[in-house]
C-alpha cells in the first residue's frame, strides 16, 4: 500500500519510497534523515492536528502536514 506520510494515523509505520519535493524542501527532508529507504513512525500530532511528529533513522522529527505530504510512504 503506497500513501502518503501525512495520511498515516499515530503509531504507523512505513518506509519511504520517494520524496515529491523539490528544491529546499527536499534537500531539507534528505539532511534531516527522510530519504528512500528509511524507517519512519509517527509518534503524534500537535492538538489541532498540525504539526506532526514522527521517529526516523532514531530522532525525533516535525514536520508541517504539507511537508509529509510530500514524502511517499509504502505502509
Amino acid at each position: 500500500m503506497t500513501c502518503t506520510l501525512d495520511q498515516l494515523k499515530r503509531h504507523d509505520r512505513g518506509v519511504v519510497s520517494n520524496l515529491r519535493g523539490i528544491g529546499n524542501i527536499q534537500q531539507r527532508l534528505l539532511e534531516m534523515g527522510v530519504s528512500d529507504g528509511a524507517e519512519v513512525e509517527v509518534l503524534r500530532f500537535a492538538p489541532l492536528g498540525d504539526p506532526m511528529e514522527i521517529a526516523v533513522r532514531g530522532f525525533h522529527l516535525t514536520l508541517r502536514k504539507s511537508e509529509a505530504a510530500l514524502v511517499e510512504i509504502e505502509a
